[in-house]
C-alpha cells in the first residue's frame, strides 16, 4: 500500500516544478489536503462498473 501524503507530497513538488510556480509553506498543508480528497473521489469514480455500451443521456433530468 502505498503512502497517499507522501504521494500527495510528490505530485505537489513534480506539478510546481513543470508549471514553475512557487509553494508556500503556508499553504503546503492544504494543497495536500485536497490532492489527497481529489484521489479519493476518483477512487470512486473509477471503481463504478459500467456496461460496456454505456452512453450518456442526451438530456439530464434530476
Amino acid at each position: 500500500m502505498t503512502d497517499v501524503n507522501a504521494d500527495a507530497e510528490r505530485l505537489m513538488e513534480a506539478a510546481a516544478a513543470y508549471l514553475d510556480l512557487p509553494v508556500e509553506e503556508a499553504c503546503r498543508a492544504g494543497i495536500k489536503m485536497h490532492l489527497v480528497a481529489a484521489r479519493g473521489i476518483a477512487e470512486h469514480v473509477l471503481a463504478f462498473e459500467l456496461e460496456d455500451d454505456a452512453e450518456p443521456a442526451p438530456v439530464y433530468a434530476p
